[in-house]
C-alpha cells in the first residue's frame, strides 16, 4: 500500500473517536491488537490504552527502539536490517509479523522511522516512516510516509497515521 492510499491529511482531533470505533470493531470481531514500535517508543500503545475498556481488545506492545531489540524481541533477521536498514518496508513487515508470532494478538501494527533531528540521509531523510498492518489470516499492508516538523511532531503524526491506517484496514475487512 502506498502513501497515497491513506494520504497525509489526517485529523488529529478525531484520534479518540477513531480509537473508540476501532475498539468496538475489534470487540465485535473478537480480535486483539498488538503493536511493535520503534520511533514512537510506546506512544501508539499509549494512545490505544488511553481509551477506557481497551484491555478487552488491546493485547500489548513491543518497544523495539534499537535494531538489536527488533532482532531479539520480534525475531527480525539481522541480515534484513543490515541489507535494507531499520527504516524500510521489509523491516516494518518483519516487525509486524514478529509481533503476531510472539503474542496472542490477532492484528498488529508496526512503526519504524527517523524522528530526528539527527539520523537522516539524502535518500532517507528525517521524517521517513514505514508503517505495517497485518493479521493472522494473511493481510499485510505497508505504507511509507514523509512527515515534517520537530521530533515530537513526527512521532505524533506517525501515531495518527498508524491509527487511521488501522481504521481503513478494518473498514476493508
Amino acid at each position: 500500500m502506498t502513501e497515497q492510499a491513506f494520504g497525509n491529511q489526517i485529523n488529529v482531533d478525531r484520534n479518540d473517536d477513531v480509537i473508540k470505533s476501532i475498539g468496538q470493531i475489534l470487540l465485535d470481531r473478537k480480535l486483539r491488537l498488538v503493536t511493535a514500535e520503534s520511533l514512537t517508543g510506546g506512544l501508539l500503545a499509549a494512545s490505544f490504552t488511553s481509551v477506557p475498556g481497551s484491555s478487552r481488545w488491546f493485547e500489548g506492545g513491543f518497544i523495539t527502539y534499537r535494531s538489536s531489540a527488533k532482532v531479539r524481541l520480534l525475531g527480525v533477521p539481522a541480515e534484513l536490517i543490515d541489507h535494507w536498514g531499520a527504516v524500510s518496508e521489509p523491516v516494518a513487515s518483519a516487525m509486524v509479523r514478529g509481533a503476531l508470532d510472539r503474542s496472542d494478538g490477532d492484528l498488529a501494527i508496526a512503526v519504524t522511522g527517523i524522528a530526528g533531528p539527527e539520523g537522516g540521509q539524502p535518500d532517507l531523510p528525517v521524517g521517513t516512516i514505514w508503517i505495517a498492518w497485518a493479521d493472522r489470516l494473511g493481510l499485510l499492508q505497508t505504507a511509507r510516509y514523509e512527515f515534517a516538523g520537530a521530533r515530537s511532531d513526527i512521532r505524533s503524526q506517525t501515531v495518527v497515521a498508524a491509527i487511521e491506517g488501522l481504521r481503513l484496514v478494518l473498514a476493508k475487512a
